[in-house]
């Protein structure tokens, strides 16, 4: 019998991840059953249960999916471009599957003390990523600096936090660009000089 290759072990873990997303933003993490898990997948429970241990651990795979691609951008380019990404991907299938699975990681968060400490980790390694990035743009002087990193850093997240809400509701996207663009001027230090006092 031929061996499976890791690339192919890699590209089905993939597949599944995808598929899995879209169901758990369609049907939620209840009602994402082993069946229609089998039905977005194509695969028996068998064939996704060999990739993950269980459903708790194929909905958390979908989630730090999801926040290490988030990790990467923030600390390339900061959370507001995150942002918008987000907005100009806003109805895209795939963005609508992310969506719903941030808004089923809040309500576990809430209800699963479990969930909430393995998850715990990854919240971390998004806040440290978007303080770090802080802290490169003051050191650069590109932002104010008379507003404290973490209070720059809880601001930008609740503006994210705000942002995936109203798409995640199925508010229109609209044209938030300006929106977008008020956040990023509230965070830099005003042209023609220091940052105002």
């Amino acid at each position: 019998m031929p061996r499976v290759s890791q690339d192919q072990l890699d590209a089905r873990r993939h597949e599944i991840l995808a598929a899995a997303r879209a169901c758990f933003a369609r049907y939620g993490y209840e009602g994402a059953t082993v069946r229609r898990l089998e039905e977005a997948t194509g695969l028996s429970r068998g064939a996704i249960f060999h990739h993950f241990r269980d459903k708790d651990s194929l909905f958390l795979a979908v989630a730090e999916d999801d926040a290490v691609a988030m990790v990467s951008t923030v600390a390339r380019n900061g959370l507001v471009q995150v942002m918008r990404d987000l907005l100009a991907s806003a109805s895209s299938p795939e963005t609508a599957g992310w969506l719903g699975s941030q808004l089923e990681v809040s309500r576990r968060l809430r209800t699963d003390p479990e969930f909430a400490k393995r998850w715990a980790e990854r919240s971390a390694a998004i806040a440290t990523a978007t303080r770090d990035r802080l802290v490169r743009q003051r050191d650069a002087g590109v932002l104010r600096d008379d507003v404290p990193i973490d209070g720059l850093a809880q601001f930008l997240e609740l503006a994210y936090d705000g942002l995936v809400l109203h798409l995640a509701m199925g508010r229109p996207a609209g044209d938030l660009g300006p929106v977008l663009d008020l956040v990023e001027e509230a965070v830099r230090r005003p042209a023609g000089g220091g940052a105002a006092h």
